[in-house]
């Protein structure tokens, strides 16, 4: 097996910084862009503890550390946002700012399309409403 067969996507993506740049990216649009009003309303005011947590989870998912998932034995991200009043508009504006983020961190376009059809499907899956 040769050495580009065993990266994960966490290695492809070029580890903890890109993830980083990606996730402070998507909440800074969050945070200041109106196109983004009601991702923004439904999280808390302080984004600090949702930055940690979605950069861990995107760590560890992308094959990277995963102290996020060790942190939260048998924690679903889906099970997460059950609770919160998701719909079809709500996952398009969350694709999107991330689709942006990753434009801003730099992520290689093939990696940030692949992240972009995974990402549609899972906003998909949570809707709830």
């Amino acid at each position: 097996m040769t050495e580009a067969a065993q990266q994960t996507a966490f290695d492809q993506i070029g580890g903890a910084a890109p993830v980083a740049a990606m996730v402070n990216a998507f909440y800074d649009l969050m945070d200041t862009d109106p196109a983004y009003a009601r991702l923004r309303a439904i999280h808390a005011q302080d984004l600090t503890p949702m930055r940690a947590s979605l950069a861990g989870f995107i760590t560890g998912w992308l094959g990277g550390p995963r102290d996020w998932f060790v942190q939260r034995p048998g924690v679903c991200m889906m099970s997460l946002h059950r609770a919160m009043p998701i719909d079809a508009e709500l996952g398009r504006q969350w694709v999107e700012a991330m689709t942006r983020a990753m434009a801003q961190a730099g992520v290689e376009p093939d990696m940030a399309e692949a992240l972009r059809e995974v990402f549609g499907r899972m906003s998909a899956n949570m809707a709830t409403v």
